[in-house]
């Protein structure tokens, strides 16, 4: 079991997400905290939770990097990731383990409920309740293989993990900057590289807080906009294929399913109707601007890197400086966007920490 966790200001949600795992039917083989960079977070973990195996992520900021230390330490055939703002039902555990009985089973995700903090958005559709971090409508309500989880509930083989190098730094989260997808980039590679199936299980349930300041328009802008950026990311490692197959069918069959609902509901005097169906709209249109501004970025990375690839090298290792940008591969773009990105997150972090901030 690991739980990622990098603000001090998130500790009663820390706090309740241990005392919900503690609280198992089925206790936990172990529990990992993995703090991101803040010795202080890691003190006062190591002092609450003696139980605990609290350890430092020691691994690029972000994420990604976070939950990659958590599989390190891990000893469990199976490695479960909750969020540190995420609190889990009783049979949670119990529910999510139990596709593993199944050897074809490399992976399980569970339902993730809204637990609000303010009066719920009622202009928030919930074929959107993805950008707050929560299962949304469109997700199978029976279990069912599916192509990732979500990451605030899923688990996977430990063995499986260590085979595919874990996730990939560079996609998903750092702190607050709202990217996202590592889980859905790690789940393809799973699939990939073993054959198996990835199970999503409606009654592994867990609530997720969703603070007032994420039920802003403005946050909803900014959160489709990075969805989109991210799922630039994993086109780019994975292929469009894989990265967009599920997307195809959210797009072309879930989302007109929910303009039709809203103005049925605005026919029937929802006054909220009107502006489901106009965030519908708008957050795929959001969504789109940034997947399409991400792969730009990315092709712009790779050329770079690809002209400085080309610079002139002495006599005799001309070939190895040729102009690769031609023959590069998505994943090779990719990785070079993931980089280039990584290298302006820690930038920015040392800038903040110079400033005080």
């Amino acid at each position: 079991m690991v739980i990622c966790a990098y603000s001090d200001d998130r500790w009663d949600l820390l706090s309740d997400a241990v005392a919900s795992v503690r609280n198992q039917t089925l206790p936990a083989h172990e529990v990992i905290i993995v703090v991101d960079h803040n010795e202080r977070l890691q003190r006062r973990a190591r002092a609450a939770f003696p139980s605990v195996h609290v350890v430092r992520n020691e691994q690029p900021r972000g994420l990604s990097g976070s939950r990659n230390a958590g599989v390190h330490h891990a000893t469990g055939e199976v490695v479960v990731f909750l969020d540190d703002d995420a609190r889990a039902e009783p049979n949670w555990l119990g529910a999510l383990l139990a596709p593993y009985r199944r050897p074809e089973v490399m992976g399980t995700g569970g339902e993730i409920v809204p637990r609000w903090e303010a009066q719920p958005p009622q202009w928030l559709p919930p074929e959107f309740h993805w950008v707050v971090g929560c299962s949304y409508l469109g997700l199978p309500d029976e279990p069912r293989e599916i192509r990732n989880p979500l990451g605030a509930n899923m688990s996977f083989r430990r063995d499986v993990l260590a085979r595919i190098d874990g996730f990939t730094p560079g996609i998903g989260r750092v702190d607050t900057v709202p990217l996202g997808c590592e889980e859905t980039e790690l789940a393809i590679r799973v699939r990939r590289e073993t054959g198996g199936v990835v199970v999503y299980l409606p009654s592994a349930r867990v609530e997720h807080f969703v603070p007032a300041t994420r039920t802003t328009w403005r946050y909803f802008a900014a959160r489709c906009w990075a969805e989109g950026r991210s799922k630039a990311q994993v086109t780019a490692s994975v292929g469009r294929d894989d990265a967009l197959s599920t997307e195809r069918r959210y797009v072309t069959r879930t989302l007109p399913r929910g303009i039709v609902r809203s103005s049925v509901e605005v026919a029937r005097g929802d006054p909220y109707g009107l502006t489901r169906a106009v965030a519908i709209v708008g957050g795929l249109g959001i969504t789109a601007a940034g997947f399409a501004t991400g792969r730009v970025g990315n092709f712009r990375t790779a050329l770079r890197r690809g002209r400085r690839a080309a610079t002139p090298l002495p006599k005799g290792l001309n070939d190895l400086g040729r102009d690769r940008s031609q023959d590069m591969s998505d994943r090779e773009i990719g990785k070079a966007a993931e980089n280039e990105q990584h290298e302006r997150m820690e930038r920015e972090h040392k800038r903040r920490d110079q400033a005080g901030y």
